[in-house]
């Protein structure tokens, strides 16, 4: 009897398996499905890549520049003067930013100290030697449980913010007064660049805003097409002559006149399934050289596009969300997976692939996800989210050293006045 209790309950349940995969009531399954699969063969890829090259081969870096300008209208162009040995100075300490994914802000650095913010979006100027010079805070106490997060952009004396709760404002540097303030319509979510008497910034929307530096009145704005859902990341900008060059959440990337808002052009390079690829959309921010912009994503594109008309030149698989750098002819980017690239910037031809996860054990390689790097004049710096920095020879691709820098996050490092500058959650911590 039992044993007959058994077989019908047996065969209950075999049934049962087999019209629930007839069925099939989860929705999107298969999709799942097929993204895993997808995933594996860009990683595949990759393996292949990497042993295709060698390793070993030595960069000649004879005509390496430096850039230290501190605005740079094109980000990330040229090697930084630093050849420090990761020498702790101090800190320049702020209240801890909460609820924060990456550290993805930048502070301003100025020739007698730098500028950065706190949780409740408090601004704060420091001097040289890290001492608190002003503070100052234009927020309500409901506006400050929103946990501002600024960026910012120097134009002469001034200071001008924008923030993720839809704040617009402009501060005088030496004084920390309020020059001019206005509300926005909705967040802001990108760097800042300005150019003449404009400055340029992109909201949630997807709409690239201009506005008057003297007052912060709107100039124009140009709305590109919505993705409903919040971005994985910042929008770039970038500005070349008489024109500001953007990305969206979407991976559009438009050219538009600085002067009458108007598109000169525009490449989409993702699919049309916005609602889909926001959230696990990242892209680069984007660089330049004379001729050519560049940026890579997390879809395993990198890409080399015409400035002037948005054509491509060249796409490469490599999958990093992480701003490359350019230096003379070759181009320099870190995968998401821990693999350097140098790349000809002209051809788009891989020179060299070197592991940097290599000192780290098997087991958590994968766990490792690297934030961000700067380029002095002999080395790279690339810091990761297990809180330590990686030093990397340029010419031979090695890893010459890892240092920890903290325990928790920390954001990419940050090179002015050959001094190196690590943003932590409550300091800006300074080495030479």
């Amino acid at each position: 009897m039992n044993r007959l209790i058994v077989l019908i309950i047996s065969i209950f349940f075999l049934t049962q398996c087999s019209v629930g995969e007839k069925i099939n009531p989860w929705k999107g399954g298969e999709k799942k499905i097929e993204k895993v699969k997808k995933i594996k063969r860009v990683l595949t890829n990759e393996e292949k890549i990497i042993n295709e090259f060698n390793e070993n081969l030595k960069l000649d870096l004879t005509n390496i520049k430096t850039n230290n300008t501190i605005v740079d209208n094109r980000n990330n162009f040229g090697a930084q003067d630093y050849e420090g040995s990761i020498n702790k100075i101090g800190n320049y300490k702020f209240a801890k930013l909460e609820d924060i994914n990456q550290l993805d802000f930048k502070p301003i650095f100025l020739k007698d100290g730098l500028v950065f913010f706190d949780k409740k979006g408090t601004i704060i100027r420091y001097s040289n030697n890290r001492k608190i010079l002003w503070k100052k805070n234009f927020y309500s106490k409901s506006e400050k449980r929103l946990k501002p997060k600024l960026n910012f952009i120097i134009d002469g004396k001034n200071l001008v913010i924008a923030d993720n709760i839809a704040k617009l404002y402009s501060l005088n540097i030496d004084s920390g007064e309020l020059n001019w303030s206005q509300n926005g319509s909705y967040p802001y979510n990108s760097e800042i660049k300005k150019i003449n008497n404009k400055f340029f910034v992109i909201d949630y929307k997807n709409t690239l805003k201009c506005y008057d530096l003297s007052d912060g009145k709107e100039c124009w704005e140009l709305k590109t097409e919505d993705s409903f859902t919040m971005a994985n990341s910042k929008f770039s900008l970038i500005i070349i002559k008489n024109d500001v060059i953007f990305s969206n959440s979407i991976g559009d990337i438009t050219a538009v006149d600085i002067n009458s808002g108007l598109i000169k052009w525009q490449l989409p390079t993702q699919s049309s399934n916005i609602l889909n690829e926001t959230y696990n959309f990242k892209i680069s921010k984007l660089v330049s050289d004379e001729n050519s912009i560049y940026f890579s994503n997390n879809k395993n594109q990198f890409y080399s596009i015409d400035y002037k008309t948005g054509t491509i030149n060249w796409i490469n698989e490599i999958n990093s969300n992480l701003t490359p750098i350019i230096n003379d002819n070759f181009i320099f980017t870190v995968s998401n997976e821990g693999y350097l690239y140098v790349l000809d910037k002209i051809k788009g031809n891989i020179i060299r692939i070197n592991y940097l996860f290599e000192n780290y054990k098997l087991k958590i390689r994968k766990k490792i996800k690297p934030i961000g790097f700067s380029i002095g004049n002999t080395n790279l710096y690339l810091t990761n989210n297990d809180g330590k920095m990686i030093i990397v020879d340029l010419n031979s691709g090695k890893v010459i050293d890892i240092q920890k820098i903290s325990g928790n996050l920390v954001s990419k490092p940050f090179i002015y006045n050959q001094n190196l500058f690590v943003i932590k959650n409550g300091s800006i911590t300074q080495y030479n």
